[in-house]
């Protein structure tokens, strides 16, 4: 699909009741993503951004029609600034007494220190799952060190959407919102650029870039990586980079994330590929 088609300005509809609500800057080279499930008139917010993103945030939930009073959830998949530093702003702009954050116990160490307002609950308390009044149901699936130790990836069991973290996510120098990534670009190795699409960046080595620098080991990258194989996934929607919208998308970022072999420390220890 076209990406001139979207207007990031806007707040996006990938899949039913959710939307992305986050900040473009096709020349940051480091995309944030924020999502808001809508379901009736309760709203769950995934990854809410950073203090500087907060007012462009903010505006999209509302004019995806929703009232941030609605917002029942704030979930957090792993606590660094980009997803939590507007904690203390969304708490403010919500203003509700029933507003819980939802995150592992291992982030929520450190979530407090954005803001000790609202009650913290961990994703092992509440049986990995979070259901809204009409039975759609959120699942939390436990992705140690992907990149922290309590990082975790978040499936809709509605729209078969995945919130994957970090995983999928990429140094995105040539950003477009759904990614252009196919079975053709699995093996590139281009550090040149696209090798079909002459003077941009290539896609697929942004997305490894990212890994090798950010997962701990390759282990725990693999680890998540069949945790994900055993969902039927529609759409992956990482926090970082662009979303996989396509089967043949999906299926190739897959499989070339599958082929790493020295991810994090293991690249340090030795050589890269």
């Amino acid at each position: 699909m076209d990406d001139k088609v979207f207007d990031c300005e806007e707040a996006i509809e990938i899949a039913e009741g959710v939307y992305w609500v986050g900040y473009a800057d096709r020349s940051a080279g480091f995309h944030c993503n924020s999502f808001l499930v809508v379901d009736g008139d309760e709203a769950v917010l995934i990854d809410s951004g950073s203090r500087n993103d907060f007012s462009t945030v903010m505006l999209k939930i509302m004019r995806t029609g929703t009232n941030p009073r609605n917002i029942t959830r704030l979930v957090y998949q792993h606590y660094d600034p980009d997803l939590c530093g507007n904690i203390p702003h969304m708490e403010a702009m919500i203003d509700s007494d029933d507003l819980k954050i939802i995150s592992h116990y291992e982030n929520n160490i450190f979530i407090k220190y954005y803001s000790a307002k609202s009650p913290r609950l961990c994703i092992d308390d509440i049986n990995h799952k979070y259901e809204f009044s009409s039975g759609r149901r959120l699942e939390f699936i436990h992705v140690p060190y992907c990149h922290a130790p309590g990082n975790f990836i978040t499936y809709d069991t509605k729209t078969k959407v995945l919130f994957s973290s970090d995983i999928f996510g990429a140094y995105d120098a040539n950003w477009t919102f759904y990614a252009q990534i196919t079975e053709h670009c699995i093996d590139c190795d281009s550090k040149s650029g696209c090798v079909r699409k002459p003077g941009e960046k290539c896609q697929m080595t942004g997305m490894v870039d990212f890994h090798r620098r950010i997962m701990p080991t390759t282990s725990a990258l693999k680890y998540a990586l069949k945790k994900i194989d055993e969902l039927d996934i529609s759409v992956i929607a990482p926090q970082h980079g662009s979303i996989f919208n396509t089967p043949e998308s999906i299926i190739a970022a897959g499989k070339r994330l599958k082929m790493l072999d020295k991810v994090g420390f293991d690249c340090f220890m030795g050589e890269c590929e």
